[in-house]
């Protein structure tokens, strides 16, 4: 099934509720805390920003939580092709920024609003709880500087 013109909740249903606890067990490796609640809202605000990073000319940025859950679904390589082609694209690279010296707290900043204004404007919930300019962690961006690739994979 390939989803065209999208819902959020049909976006939320193309990750069957095994793939969503395979994630959330692969999230704890790092997270140790994370319970089973915060899981689940991980996976819908990555599966939100990956939705929307396909409808976005802009490159959009992970928060670092919503990036930890990015990479344990990148992984997964099957699940993980299969929802990018059920958004209409090959694939939603994974692009990190080459920047070795750190990134620019205000361009994280920056990358946060216009990240998480795109989100809402897709017709998704911002959860506080995994964007830092919502009020969340204190971390800026996602620790490698790293963004969705608008083109590369369309």
């Amino acid at each position: 099934m390939t989803i065209t013109q999208y819902s959020p909740t049909e976006v939320q249903s193309l990750i069957s509720p095994e793939l969503r606890a395979l994630l959330i067990k692969d999230v704890r490796k790092t997270w140790p805390d994370l319970t089973d609640d915060l899981g689940e809202r991980g996976v819908n605000q990555t599966v939100a920003f990956l939705a929307t990073s396909t409808r976005s000319d802009e490159p959009l940025t992970p928060s670092l939580r919503v990036d930890l859950f990015w990479h344990a679904f990148v992984q997964r390589t099957v699940p993980y092709v299969a929802f990018s082609r059920s958004l209409g694209v090959d694939y939603i690279h994974h692009v990190p920024d080459e920047d070795e010296g750190g990134s620019d707290p205000e361009a994280g900043r920056s990358a946060m609003a216009l990240t998480t204004a795109a989100i809402r404007a897709a017709g998704f919930t911002i959860d506080s709880e995994f964007w830092p300019n919502e009020g969340a962690a204190d971390c800026s961006q996602c620790h490698a500087g790293c963004t969705d690739s608008p083109v590369g994979g369309k």
